[in-house]
């Protein structure tokens, strides 16, 4: 073969197939999705059974729907999310055709933006026998009436499918009562994740009844505190991950929480919950000491009180998320470095961070230091260039290559390190580093090319 020029042309050796899936396994799915774009063989190896294992089908209740279900009753394990399903017919047949085709296969499923009615999940989740994770948040729709599971019969089928649920997610319920909560969680004995990000949960004081909370066993307009407390002393043995984010927990809420005889938790998202003080992170900090990863994001109270306790006290904290916690300053976060096990560091908006302090630690030769993998400085606008580039030789061990978005000046604010487009120049980036570290920051306004 010649090509235009005459010269000789050697065409390159036909690979098998399952070199070509070997080869695709080290990229990411990102890439790997525009790699299957380049013929039908690299197509058909990006759709190996290695890379579905995980794979969530995400699609709106429609007619073509239908038959993308029958499809996906091919597979051995399926993960859903159906968006827009409503009371009408299509969404009742669409449903009854997950329980016919994917029954027995559905390991997960969410209903997110949808408006569904009880009879049309109480048909379906007596089907779905092999579910390991149910996502109900935002479907008022169920609870609205708080007749949802009343009947005995149904609490008895939804309980022989739902036996194996490891994850429920019920954030975002408005009308989530005692009774409706006692009935649904009752069906759900092996729980390990919860969340109920965004209920309206009664911490202290039960406006319907003007008593305080507890007074009344299982009220049908509101969910209690005392409730959740029931529910985490049953689920002590099993439950080890619990989202309260953007609820109006208080202080002494937390504290009683966190004290449930036996309970051990590993995770914990309080992220926006606004009346969070410096002695409640300290209580919870003291009674559940097992915690890996800790989000307490947004909480505006808290200041490099709480950061000092859990340098002190959580001494197997991997992921921790401080993002817009704006009372914390250089000095509390430097105690976080003692933690061996942190590798997730999330101080996206703390506007009083440097990275001076860190740096310094970071460099004390010999004490025992923090094994980052992850660090988020996103709109940290006291962030300089110098304290980016030894943030990666941390990081990666070597200073990665500079980009053009890398601002030199060593007194002016840190620019983004990788800019995928023009649009993204001013927001958040990552710059993949050696071992797979990663170094998020931002500039606040102009990227340095605007800036010229």
């Amino acid at each position: 073969m010649e090509d235009w020029d005459g010269e000789s042309l050697v065409e390159a050796p036909e690979l098998p197939l399952e070199v070509v899936v070997y080869i695709l396994s080290f990229l990411r799915s990102s890439d790997r999705k525009e790699a299957s774009l380049v013929c039908r063989k690299w197509y058909n190896a990006s759709q190996d059974l290695q890379f579905q294992r995980n794979v969530t089908f995400s699609f709106p209740a429609s007619a073509s729907s239908l038959e993308l279900i029958r499809g996906l009753g091919r597979r051995s394990r399926c993960r859903l999310s159906i968006s827009q399903l409503d009371g009408f017919s299509m969404s009742r047949r669409l449903l009854q055709e997950v329980g016919a085709c994917l029954g027995p296969k559905l390991e997960s499923l969410a209903l997110p933006g949808s408006s569904i009615t009880e009879a049309s999940l109480l048909a379906l989740l007596p089907c779905l026998t092999s579910l390991r994770r149910l996502d109900l948040g935002g479907l008022d729709s169920l609870f609205m009436s708080g007749a949802f599971l009343s009947r005995e019969e149904h609490r008895r089928q939804v309980r022989l499918a739902l036996s194996g649920l490891e994850e429920l997610d019920l954030s975002d319920l408005r009308y989530l009562s005692d009774l409706t909560f006692n009935r649904l969680t009752g069906c759900t004995p092996r729980l390990r994740r919860l969340s109920l990000a965004g209920c309206h949960i009664a911490f202290e004081f039960d406006p319907y009844r003007g008593c305080p909370v507890g007074a009344v066993e299982d009220s049908s307009a509101l969910l209690s505190l005392r409730n959740l407390r029931r529910l985490l002393t049953e689920l002590k043995l099993t439950l080890v991950a619990l989202d309260l984010s953007r609820t109006s927990i208080s202080p002494e809420s937390l504290r009683s929480i966190a004290q449930v005889q036996g309970l051990v938790l590993e995770e914990l998202c309080l992220h926006g919950c606004k009346e969070l003080t410096d002695y409640s992170v300290e209580a919870l900090v003291k009674h559940q000491p097992a915690l890996q990863r800790l989000d307490i994001s947004a909480c505006t109270e808290l200041t490099n009180r709480s950061v000092e306790a859990a340098a002190h006290g959580l001494r197997r904290l991997t992921h921790l998320s401080l993002s817009g916690d704006w009372r914390i300053t250089e000095k509390g976060v430097a105690e976080l470095l003692s933690v061996r096990t942190l590798k997730s560091l999330n101080l996206s908006e703390c506007l009083h961070i440097s990275g001076t302090e860190m740096i310094k630690g970071l460099n004390c030769s010999g004490a025992a230091r923090a094994q980052l993998e992850s660090l988020n400085l996103k709109s940290c606008i006291y962030v300089r260039d110098f304290a980016v580039l030894s943030f990666t030789r941390h990081l990666g061990g070597d200073a990665p290559r500079a980009g053009p978005d890398v601002l030199r000046q060593p007194d002016r604010p840190v620019g983004v390190l990788h800019r995928r487009s023009p649009s993204e120049a001013c927001g958040s980036a990552a710059r993949q580093v050696q071992g797979n570290h990663r170094l998020w920051a931002a500039g606040r306004g102009r990227s340095h090319q605007e800036q010229r």
